[in-house]
């Protein structure tokens, strides 16, 4: 399939759009009536573009029509892009880009959690003919093979085959109830984690002055997400490192008292689409959305806006 996705640019792209209107209605006879057009002509072209592939993208028998393999990753690259075409050519005739169609977001648990959902609400106020998908997960997605425009992460590993930008940073603190006492000398204190219990037995701070100091733990009790994490201190239930957009209504209600900056990498959050692909104009507004809602991007803008 790679030689056949490499000559993309040199195929017929009205034999291109004909054997997406077929795959996208299942048959033949189904998008001749759809598309107002003759049976024969979608299937010369369609069979033109196998010809010209070297490659068979329909498994035909019988009544039925079934894509091969090939013809499903055809199928799921291009019926985007031939849709994002379309947009933009209708787009630039009426003189203008505006945002419509189908948006895919993946974003992550947290942030989904305490941001995503009022994000998404006035997005979709703002612009009523785009229609918003927003999927949370924190595992790594294929964007061009699950079909996402834009993918939200938190530090991402690198991919040359992804841009994008840092829309929020945040940073970890070590945080604890009022009455959790830091314990003298060697002795760990009650931890509360996120996922397993983690076999660190100690967690570096930091002062305000960059001092560092360490607080042996001893892990007690697992949670699944750091809102559960973030409740749990709160009642008591031991210290934990917690972003400081998350806590820092706590910490100045005195909720929450903090023992010190996590010595651990600076948190940053990052919004990803593919770089091949002509940024949509839904894709380009949503980024606008997330830069006039954080504009600088700091800690505290994602903490006033979550509360």
């Amino acid at each position: 399939m790679e030689r056949a996705v490499s000559q993309v640019e040199q195929m017929d792209l009205l034999a291109l759009a004909d054997f997406t209107l077929v795959a996208r209605h299942g048959g033949f006879g189904r998008a001749a009536r759809a598309a107002s057009r003759p049976k024969a002509t979608l299937s010369r072209r369609v069979a033109d573009l196998e010809a010209s592939l070297g490659l068979r993208l329909f498994e035909r028998g019988g009544r039925s029509l079934k894509l091969t393999q090939d013809g499903e990753l055809l199928f799921r690259r291009t019926s985007a892009l031939l849709t994002e075409l379309e947009e933009t050519t209708t787009a630039v005739a009426s003189g203008g880009e505006v945002p419509r169609g189908r948006m895919r977001i993946s974003a992550p648990l947290l942030f989904s959690q305490v941001a995503m959902g009022r994000l998404a609400a006035d997005f979709a106020a703002r612009y009523p003919e785009v229609r918003l998908e927003v999927a949370t997960e924190d595992r790594p997605v294929d964007m061009i093979e699950e079909g996402y425009d834009l993918v939200i992460r938190v530090n991402p590993d690198p991919d040359a085959t992804l841009v994008g930008r840092i829309i929020l940073r945040d940073r970890l603190v070590v945080v604890a109830a009022p009455g959790l006492e830091r314990p003298a000398e060697d002795a760990p204190a009650p931890a509360v984690v996120r996922g397993g219990l983690e076999q660190a037995n100690a967690w570096t701070t930091l002062s305000p002055s960059g001092q560092r100091s360490v607080v042996p733990i001893a892990p007690t009790l697992s949670l699944s997400s750091m809102i559960m994490v973030r409740d749990a201190v709160v009642s008591g239930a031991g210290v934990a490192r917690l972003p400081i957009s998350l806590v820092s209504g706590e910490l100045t209600s005195g909720r929450l008292v903090s023992w010190g900056d996590a010595d651990a990498p600076e948190i940053a959050l990052w919004a990803l689409y593919p770089s091949r692909r002509l940024l949509s104009a839904r894709v380009s507004a949503f980024l606008d959305h997330l830069k006039q809602v954080f504009p600088t991007g700091a800690p505290e803008e994602l903490a006033a806006f979550a509360a």
